[in-house]
């Protein structure tokens, strides 16, 4: 069987603020005004998602600006985002990156995320992959599923990092339980492959129909290919997995 594992691509995930649901706009808007950062983290965040009001990446930029400068982590990490997709203020990625390491060195787990991606890809800042797994470990540790994966596609994919299958397999397994459907893919080709896990389709095809269910149209195709090798007994098992799984879910959605 191919090798299913994928090319991961390094995304930067914006923080997403938690207070701006909290308070009609009016209100933070005012505590924003009186130069509460929490607040204007909120607001930007608001302004920039068009929560409350009417959807402005410019305002919104202006907003994180003038909490990251007190020292706001999220809003910091909010504002290299912008800069680092051109989203309300001139493209650079060099800003980004001095945004992300202000964030970074606070002990966000978003923002090393994002730096380690930056180093990873040697955007804004030159390539260093000594860097790269530096942050995203502090973030993965964290718990970040997107460092995970990360860090997954580090030891899997041959980028200058030694290759070692079963690092990579243990941090997409944690991405994975968190719900990333590309870790969810790739850990599911691992199981197909053998590759740092004991070979397993029943595993293989576990991980893949999850991701599917995600939306990941390529792990879908993959889980067909599985399915292909698989005995009726293995089938079995898999959807047993499965059907356990959703169980699980509905008793933990059942206690909220």
């Amino acid at each position: 069987m191919n090798n299913f594992v994928r090319i991961g691509i390094f995304s930067i995930v914006v923080a997403m603020c938690s207070l701006a649901q909290a308070y009609d706009i009016n209100t933070l808007r005012h505590r924003a005004q009186k130069g509460d950062a929490g607040a204007q983290t909120d607001l930007g965040y608001a302004y920039a998602n068009g929560r409350g009001v009417e959807r402005n990446q410019f305002i919104a930029a202006d907003w994180y600006r003038k909490a990251a400068l007190q020292g706001n982590p999220v809003a910091q990490t909010n504002l290299g985002y912008a800069y680092a997709n051109g989203q309300g203020v001139r493209l650079n990625p060099k800003e980004s990156v001095a945004w992300f390491r202000k964030a970074a060195e606070q002990g966000y787990a978003s923002a090393q995320c994002n730096l380690g991606a930056m180093y990873t890809t040697g955007n804004g800042v030159p390539r260093d992959l000594k860097q790269a797994l530096h942050w995203l470990q502090k973030a993965a540790v964290q718990g970040n599923a997107m460092a995970q994966y990360n860090l997954g596609v580090l030891y899997t994919e041959n980028r200058g990092v030694p290759v070692d299958y079963k690092a990579g397999a243990e941090w997409f397994t944690k991405a994975a339980l968190q719900g990333n459907s590309d870790a969810q893919n790739n850990l599911g080709s691992l199981y197909a492959n053998g590759q740092g896990v004991p070979k397993s389709y029943v595993h293989a095809f576990y991980w893949l129909d999850i991701a599917g269910q995600n939306g990941d149209r390529v792990a879908q195709e993959k889980r067909d290919r599985v399915m292909d090798q698989m005995t009726d007994a293995q089938l079995n098992e898999a959807w047993k997995m499965l059907e356990d799984r959703e169980r699980r879910r509905a008793k933990r959605s059942d206690a909220k």
